[in-house]
């Protein structure tokens, strides 16, 4: 895994969280779930193909 990917999830995260903290003191709750949301699937694709190959590792270790 690379240690840029590591800030960027760090960074989003961090920008999801002032930004939703924002969004709630406004009474945008709903924003403010639609926007962790997307953080959440925008992290989740940068990760699902290392998720895979960890798999693929595992998989190819035992033999299954």
């Amino acid at each position: 895994m690379e240690i840029g990917l590591i800030f960027k999830i760090a960074a989003v995260g961090i920008l999801v969280t002032i930004l939703s903290q924002i969004l709630k003191h406004s009474g945008r709750e709903e924003h403010a779930f639609l926007l962790s949301l997307a953080g959440l699937i925008l992290v989740l694709t940068w990760i699902i193909p290392y998720i895979y190959d960890l798999f693929v590792s595992v998989q190819n270790l035992f033999d299954l």
